[in-house]
């Protein structure tokens, strides 16, 4: 999305926010951690606002291009001309079938990397699919903000010399384009071996997979363009959540931003055409669910026609859930259109009261409300970043959304890695933060606070000091967003323990311990040199471990203000 997007500033609580990002200097851990990764996938194949962006940031950051102009705005996101997949082999693409696209050769809930129901992987058992979805729990909605630019692979090409590792994770990628702060992004999703086919909806159902696995309902997908690779990609994932789950619903969010549009019947007839799609996310009364960023840019005037154009020439009738940088400015105006309201939110762990606010305020009216959570944001690109002090920005928000009654929540991110915002399994964070959040999605959705069943520890850290000066040549460096919480330097030990027990932790030569309740408990640690772990000691025997795979170094080539997290229950 646009740089516009999250971010107004508002009374007490920081401006809103929206996203890009760029990566750290290449180390042979990261070439040994690709190969495994790979290794793994084959394996599992075989068997198995705040300060706003501008348009033109937004879709240089859509994808690569043309290969004379990888990242540009005319067919951003399709694969540069010398990295398409091979003639032979794995990475050939073949002709779909007369009937289109072929059904998801896997069952549901089932696939690689994260498709499975993560038996174990959890200190819980998460419900089934059918008990998150029925009763109560069916009408507490979970979706997951989708952003096209940042598919699982752009060129499926293999991960070691992908448009990711060649182009996006260097600072010399894109002809050095991104040498000024680093490199566009500092992490990227887990790698994907090269698919037969059609490997970009292989991709997407694999994503679909991962999500529902974690007890998510659905996406909002952030609608980019009118036309190009993010439109194909959004009618790509319509048929891939279709084809993976048809409970698995995909809300429109034009993005208002970026789609470049004054003329509201063109935006209808977008809506209307992905609106056909069975996945499209729909009341059951049949109203098509449209939530658009940044909804502000228009006036409600504008919104209204919009809507009058989906009903009187395409007879769909609209729910209307605008999402605002600037709720407080401009609810009043929306009111009477709107079926319900959102905010993009803030990404740090403190100013999160307003929220409580902001629900009552939407109920008041009679509105849904939809609650964003988030885990981190650091934007190399925009030179800004937010203190997330570790999981607690992910916490507080998902307990925000808990004890204030919000209806819906929106993940923001699932894969808006140019923002640093994503919840989805990637090769810095595995999938810590989307377990988390499935820990916290059940007892916003039951009610109830799942048992610990299994000690499960969590560990984040950045990998280097917040105020490390980076010696590679980056010119714009990132300092902290105005209300974010200050700067700090912390590892954290996350436990779910069954039962009381100590914590044994290093952190790069320096060793300790500490007791931990049953429950769950944040342990921080002061950040050191070396590499992290954490082990449940009890009654004498060593548990679960966990060991943060990147070291913290003092001096680096490249700012990374991401915090990396790794889990027990994952290896």
């Amino acid at each position: 999305m646009s740089a516009d997007r999250r971010r107004a500033g508002r009374g007490t609580r920081p401006a809103s926010h929206r996203r890009r990002a760029g990566f750290r200097r290449r180390r042979p851990l990261l070439s040994l951690l690709l190969s495994a990764f790979l290794l793994v996938g084959v394996c599992a194949a075989t068997g198995i606002a705040w300060e706003p962006r501008t348009v033109s940031d937004a879709r240089a950051r859509s994808g690569p291009g043309p290969a004379d102009s990888p990242s540009g705005a005319s067919g951003y996101g399709s694969a540069p001309a010398t990295a398409g997949p091979a003639t032979t082999g794995p990475g050939t693409t073949a002709p779909q079938s007369p009937g289109g696209p072929a059904p998801d050769p896997k069952p549901q809930g089932s696939g690689t990397d994260g498709g499975a129901r993560p038996t174990g992987a959890l200190p819980f058992d998460l419900p089934q699919p059918a008990a998150l979805r029925s009763g109560a729990a069916g009408k507490k909605l979970v979706f997951a903000h989708y952003f096209t630019p940042y598919p699982l692979s752009l060129d499926n090409a293999n991960a070691d010399a992908d448009y990711y590792t060649r182009n996006y994770l260097k600072p010399d990628g894109e002809n050095g384009k991104h040498q000024r702060y680093g490199g566009l992004l500092r992490d990227r999703p887990l790698p994907v071996p090269p698919k037969a086919g059609d490997w970009e909806l292989a991709n997407l159902r694999q994503e679909v997979r991962t999500a529902r696995a974690a007890g998510i309902d659905g996406f909002t997908l952030d609608l980019l363009s009118l036309s190009g690779k993010n439109l194909e990609r959004c009618n790509l994932l319509m048929e891939a959540a279709r084809s993976v789950d048809p409970a698995f619903k995909v809300m429109l969010m034009p993005d208002m931003t970026s789609l470049g549009t004054d003329d509201p019947a063109v935006l209808a007839d977008l809506l209307a055409e992905l609106g056909k799609a069975p996945a499209a996310h729909r009341l059951p009364d049949g109203r098509l669910v449209v939530s658009p960023f940044k909804a502000e840019e228009k006036s409600a005037a504008w919104w209204t026609r919009v809507m009058d154009v989906l009903k009187s020439r395409h007879g769909i009738r609209t729910a209307f859930v605008p999402l605002f940088l600037d709720f407080g400015a401009h609810s009043g105006e929306f009111e009477s259109i709107s079926y319900g309201f959102s905010e993009w939110g803030s990404r740090s762990y403190v100013g999160q009261e307003s929220s409580t606010r902001d629900v009552r305020r939407a109920h008041a009216a009679g509105k849904i409300w939809m609650q964003p959570v988030s885990v981190q944001d650091a934007r190399p690109n925009q030179g800004i970043y937010d203190e997330a002090g570790n999981t607690a920005t992910l916490r507080t928000t998902w307990n925000r959304a808990i004890e204030d009654g919000a209806d819906w929540v929106q993940l923001t991110t699932w894969n808006d890695y140019s923002e640093g915002s994503q919840f989805a399994p990637s090769l810095h964070n595995g999938h810590a933060y989307l377990d988390l959040s499935s820990y916290y999605l059940t007892r916003f959705k039951t009610g109830g606070w799942p048992k610990i069943v299994r000690d499960t520890l969590y560990l984040s850290s950045r990998t280097q000091f917040a105020a490390a000066d980076p010696s590679g040549g980056q010119s714009l460096v990132m300092s902290l967003r105005g209300g974010s919480a200050a700067a700090r330097d912390t590892v954290e030990v996350l436990s779910f323990l069954t039962g009381p027990a100590s914590i044994r932790t290093a952190v790069g030569a320096a060793e300790d311990a500490h007791a931990a309740p049953a429950g769950v408990h944040s342990e921080l640690l002061p950040l050191g040199p070396g590499t992290g772990s954490a082990a449940v000691v009890r009654d004498g025997r060593t548990g679960a471990r966990v060991e943060l795979g990147y070291r913290v170094d003092r001096t680096v080539e490249v700012q990374d203000l991401q915090y990396h997290a790794a889990s027990s229950g994952r290896s």
